[in-house]
């Protein structure tokens, strides 16, 4: 089933052409992280079943669509769980008696929960606005103390971002053309971050890993995007992604509710002292997350979005354990 997205010109600026998103349904884990030590981190947030990556393109663009990971038994919902300690510590040592989950309100019967490893296809989202002149050096540093953490099969591009979002990098698996190309950025002009973030999306359709994230770093909310905030909800929301972002000095509100969307985190560093503990952790949780799998007592294919929600048993809650999940996922469609 498709819907157009509508396209709202900013200003005088030139309009879009309409896109079209087609639904999938489809198993796979897009992770993606971001910063987090000395950093406040947003509240636990949600995830859910996953989706196959929205094809989104322009009428005239004519290049090759994303290729869903086919769900064998569409009953079966995936969920990335990411559970923490008090200290931010990944746990790791959770069976799957040790969780709930609901869909809709309904509870669900937990067949299998894995660790979730294996290699991500990583987008990042980097702030290049006038606003981040003096912060450019240590965001650097930070992201190739990220990058070192990084295993065989990753892949990554990079996208800039300032009065209007460039892509500056392909797909590639060697961290040294990100952090070099990263390093030739100058800060100037306003903030495009939602048009930056959907380009991001567009370019996950090609990743060849069903693990994949856009790790967006920034300092400010947008001011220059002609997609709005609720374009670009929609947009993720439909993907099989996860979206992680460290906002610098100013809480990211709106990221955050692309990361509860997603699974992800987002993060607020007050100091940019903070970042080098932040990317060590963050490391950390990328490879100790958790698959949770139920089959859904829903057997209609109406395309309709439905709520999940995971908790932990009480005597495990009783530890003062945060859990991260995909707040939600679109059914298929007959």
């Amino acid at each position: 089933m498709h819907f157009p997205i509508r396209l709202r010109p900013k200003g005088t600026a030139r309009p879009f052409n309409c896109w079209q998103l087609a639904r999938g349904f489809a198993a796979g884990i897009g992770i993606l992280g971001l910063l987090h030590g000395n950093a406040m981190a947003a509240p636990p947030q949600s995830s859910g079943p996953l989706q196959a990556p929205t094809q989104l393109k322009r009428k005239h663009d004519s290049g090759p669509a994303a290729h869903p990971n086919a769900r064998m038994d569409v009953n079966m919902v995936l969920v990335p769980v990411t559970v923490t300690d008090l200290k931010d510590k990944p746990v790791t040592d959770l069976k799957p008696g040790s969780f709930k989950v609901f869909e809709d309100g309904i509870e669900q019967t937990v067949v299998s929960l894995h660790h979730e490893d294996g290699p991500v296809s990583m987008g990042f989202i980097f702030d290049a606005s006038s606003s981040m002149k003096n912060r450019m050096e240590p965001s650097v540093k930070a992201m190739e103390q990220f990058l070192k953490a990084t295993i065989p099969g990753d892949e990554y591009f990079l996208i800039r971002f300032s009065d209007r979002p460039e892509l500056l990098t392909g797909f590639t698996s060697d961290p040294a053309t990100i952090l070099d190309t990263m390093s030739g950025i100058r800060a100037e002009g306003w903030t495009s971050l939602n048009d930056a973030i959907f380009l991001g999306a567009q370019r996950l359709k090609k990743a060849k890993n069903p693990r994949r994230a856009l790790i967006i770093l920034s300092d400010g909310g947008d001011n220059s995007s002609r997609y709005s905030d609720s374009e670009v909800r929609s947009v993720i929301r439909e993907m099989d992604v996860r979206v992680y972002s460290i906002g610098l000095f100013e809480r990211p509100h709106f990221l955050e509710k692309l990361a509860a969307d997603t699974g992800g985190r987002a993060f607020w560093v007050k100091a940019m002292d903070d970042l080098p503990e932040t990317v060590d952790k963050l490391g950390e949780e990328l490879r100790n997350q958790y698959v949770l799998g139920y089959s859904t007592n829903n057997r209609q294919n109406d395309g309709k979005y439905r709520k999940v929600r995971v908790e932990l048993l009480e005597t495990i809650r009783r530890m003062s354990f945060n859990v991260f999940w995909r707040r939600g996922y679109f059914a298929p469609t007959d």
